[in-house]
């Protein structure tokens, strides 16, 4: 069984959320599309990951959210808030210096392996 959501995943999703809510408002289900397509359907994530992450940074301060009427629908549009970006920034570095490791660790173990 293929699994999902590796644990080397988590923080993912509130990272693209961010990344993309510093852009420009959006509502979650237009989230969810959209981390589809920015990263080319590498990495998608349900409404059911995206809607506790937004509800939770909401709470924490970190997005600010507005209903509007769109099309006779009601919906949550989430914009980042002053306090975001600081997450945001914090979060990026983290997530950037696990990737340097990481691209460090596989060429590494190429070397290491290629003589076998």
């Amino acid at each position: 069984m293929v699994k999902t959501n590796p644990n080397f995943m988590n923080g993912v999703p509130e990272l693209l959320v961010l990344r993309l809510l510093s852009e420009r408002e959006m509502y979650g289900y237009e989230l969810v599309k959209e981390i589809r397509a920015v990263t080319k359907e590498s990495l998608g994530f349900g409404e059911g990951c995206i809607y506790p992450i937004l509800h939770s940074l909401e709470e924490d301060g970190v997005l600010a959210s507005r209903r509007r009427q769109v099309n006779g629908r009601s919906r949550y549009y989430y914009r980042l808030t002053a306090a975001g970006a600081p997450r945001l920034e914090k979060l990026a570095a983290e997530w950037e210096r696990v990737r340097r490791g990481i691209v460090l660790a596989m060429g590494g173990m190429r070397e290491r392996f290629a003589g076998v």
